[in-house]
């Protein structure tokens, strides 16, 4: 445990317990950017034909694909019931395909189709296009990214710990 974490693990409730204004609400800037990341994502998605779930769903798939639906749940952090009508509008758009694993038919494989792969190439653009929104520089985005995921893990640590003691 770093002294930086040692210190972090140290700060009590009692410690944030003024900190009542929406502006200084971490969780409001978190789901205030997020709010704003989507939405400037949708006009350079819909000439995709893709919402941004779906859009974050197939990217998942063009790294491992055929992935189980738990797997794939697992990657975006979505449960099953979350995640199965998001993959059959996917399936009715001709995008992928689901089937039952031959090895086991309680997992279902999902993988994209011809369609989904060609894709692939429309959706290269994605992720410069929208560099082009952001207002920080590569070394920033850099560096939040890691902040953020290293965040990600400690509230999904949290949240199964949560989850173990219901």
């Amino acid at each position: 445990m770093t002294t930086e974490t040692t210190t972090r693990s140290k700060q009590t409730p009692a410690q944030f317990a003024g900190v009542v204004k929406l502006d200084q609400q971490l969780c409001f800037a978190l789901y205030s950017a997020s709010g704003l990341m989507t939405r400037l994502y949708r006009p350079l998605l819909d000439p995709l034909g893709l919402t941004y779930p779906q859009y974050l769903a197939m990217l998942a798939l063009w790294e491992r694909a055929p992935s189980t639906v738990g797997e794939l749940g697992e990657a975006l952090g979505l449960d099953s019931a979350t995640l199965t009508p998001l993959l059959k509008r996917l399936e009715a758009g001709g995008l992928v395909t689901r089937r039952r694993d031959p090895a086991d038919e309680r997992r279902v494989l999902v993988e994209p189709t011809a369609k989904g792969q060609a894709l692939r190439e429309q959706a290269r653009s994605v992720p410069a296009a929208m560099l082009c929104n952001l207002p920080l520089d590569a070394d920033e985005l850099k560096s939040l990214h890691h902040t953020l995921t290293r965040f990600v893990s400690g509230l999904r640590k949290a949240d199964a710990g949560r989850a173990n003691r219901d």
